[in-house]
């Protein structure tokens, strides 16, 4: 994973993000198993215990598990992660939208730019 740490907030919550987005979006396969605490935080540059704390949370939200032998499992739970990804869609939605109206669109001139957009990405 390709880790993005800020200073403008907790460093564990930014963790959390990045791998429930990695999980959310696949790149983290359901029910694949995760490299080690230490691993993850040496890769991400940041102290294991901060790891921990982000790993801690994801188990609490059912997103990964652990096996006490085996190490951390992502979870198969299909209908937590589709709920998961319409809840981030609709997080991202939410304040797209609220930019646009702040910069005075109306609904029908994003749709029409949605549109547009759409039909370039098609003809490449």
């Amino acid at each position: 994973m390709q880790w993005q740490i800020q200073g403008d907030r907790p460093i564990y919550i930014q963790l959390l993000e990045q791998i429930k987005l990695g999980i959310i979006s696949g790149v983290l396969p359901a029910g694949s198993r995760l490299p080690s605490v230490r691993d993850l935080a040496a890769e991400a540059k940041v102290n294991p215990n901060t790891m921990q704390k982000a790993l801690d949370e994801l188990g609490r939200e059912g997103l990964v598990f652990s096996q006490r032998t085996s190490g951390r499992f992502i979870t198969e739970d299909r209908q937590l992660l589709d709920q998961l990804k319409t809840e981030l869609v609709t997080q991202h939605l939410e304040q797209f939208l609220g930019q646009m109206r702040s910069i005075g669109l109306t609904r029908e001139e994003v749709l029409a730019i949605i549109k547009d957009k759409l039909s370039e990405e098609e003809k490449e």
